[in-house]
């Protein structure tokens, strides 16, 4: 389909999506994505009468990761197995929203946390709603100040998922930090879904990001917590959310690590964000031109859901108030995949930003657990290398 046919079905679907008409809306885009015609004015009653009833927009995994042994940091587990997620997304406009219940087994204790360490629930609650959260305490904390990590999970994903696929708990304990898990309930959107395409929840004081900057001051508030190493971090839907407190908190948070997810302002709406998802979002600038967080991307080149030209541009984003030299470097996980890691070096020969991209990934935690859902274990430890850049920066250093 041409880009003129193409530009017509979005800015037909815009208009049915400002109408309040998204299940339209989202079959429109479905059809352009398909390479199908934008259907003629006088068969639009008919048609709408045939749509099949879709929830709102999902950024989940849809490339099948293949079950191995996970890398030498975590312990075997070779007596649970689980089967290779059956996926869905991009590729399969039918079912846009919650997916089928995924057989593994359950998650125990010792898949989300270190012994002798807490996770406790939260909640917290402002203008803009309530949320509830999981908070990782490690062992060693005696009333030092330390760390703070901010964790947002993808779509369908838990605190408790989402932290036994990334081991967050085990290198924070580790590294001495504590790490929080703010959870988007089926409320608020119905896959869980971070919702980073409106751009109510784009803004700084309002929306979703006052209700994540809320929890982290929350836990500054109520735990040891350097104020000069608070981070955030998150995959897909949580990578895009993760982009926006960087842009919109550059007071508040000192690095952010996004995997496979978009930059700030990548899309406005439910029309503009399947764009930025299939070829890369023309992300408009809404935080300061001059503030720039340090940030780490990993995205897979074969990231069927989030196109890893978004990983591209949020590397453009957060850099854009600098000019830095670039290095690169390229390695391979043994038995692993290959990637290549662009790092960004400022004057003063500090790295402000990476870029990890991991050749034959899919849209999947690099390096992750098995465990948990949506990891792909023969790929760079993301987790061990997001926390190594975020640890390597603070405010005002």
């Amino acid at each position: 389909m041409n880009d003129a046919v193409n530009q017509d079905i979005v800015r037909e679907a815009t208009r049915l999506t400002r109408a309040g008409q998204l299940v339209e809306a989202t079959a429109l885009l479905q059809r352009m994505l398909e390479g199908g015609s934008a259907p003629r004015a006088e068969s639009h009653r008919a048609s709408q009468a045939r749509l099949p009833r879709l929830d709102p927009l999902t950024i989940d995994a849809t490339d099948e990761v293949e079950e191995r042994e996970a890398p030498q940091i975590f312990p075997a587990r070779s007596a649970r197995r689980r089967r290779s997620l059956p996926l869905d997304g991009m590729r399969d406009f039918s079912r846009l929203g919650l997916r089928s219940p995924i057989t593994r087994a359950p998650l125990s204790p010792s898949d989300i946390v270190p012994e002798g360490t807490r996770f406790i629930a939260g909640a917290f609650s402002n203008a803009a709603g309530s949320r509830t959260y999981k908070l990782f305490i490690p062992s060693r904390c005696q009333g030092q100040q330390l760390p703070l990590i901010v964790m947002l999970h993808g779509c369908t994903q838990s605190p408790d998922d989402f932290a036994a696929g990334t081991r967050m708990n085990f290198l924070a304990e580790e590294q001495n930090c504590f790490v929080v898990y703010p959870e988007q309930p089926s409320g608020a959107n119905q896959s869980k879904c971070w919702n980073w395409f409106r751009t109510g929840d784009q803004r700084r004081s309002g929306g979703e990001p006052s209700i994540i900057a809320g929890i982290t001051r929350e836990i500054m508030r109520d735990h040891a917590i350097d104020p000069k190493r608070v981070y955030v971090g998150g995959l897909s839907a949580g990578g895009a959310a993760a982009a926006i407190m960087g842009a919109t908190y550059s007071d508040l948070y000192a690095a952010v690590g996004i995997h496979s997810g978009l930059a700030c302002g990548a899309a406005s709406d439910l029309p503009s964000a399947f764009v930025a998802m299939r070829q890369g979002g023309g992300f408009k600038a809404i935080a300061d031109s001059k503030i720039s967080v340090p940030t780490i991307v990993f995205h897979g080149d074969r990231d069927t859901t989030v196109h890893p030209k978004n990983g591209d541009q949020i590397i453009e984003q957060s850099a854009r108030a600098t000019r830095p030299t670039t290095k690169v470097l390229r390695g391979r996980v043994p038995h692993g995949h290959a990637y290549t890691r662009t790092v960004l070096i400022d004057g003063a020969g500090r790295a402000i930003s990476e870029h990890w991209t991991i050749n034959g990934a899919g849209h999947a935690w690099s390096g992750g657990s098995p465990v948990g859902s949506y990891t792909d274990p023969q790929g760079p430890d993301a987790t061990r290398e997001m926390l190594r850049f975020f640890l390597e920066h603070s405010l005002g250093g």
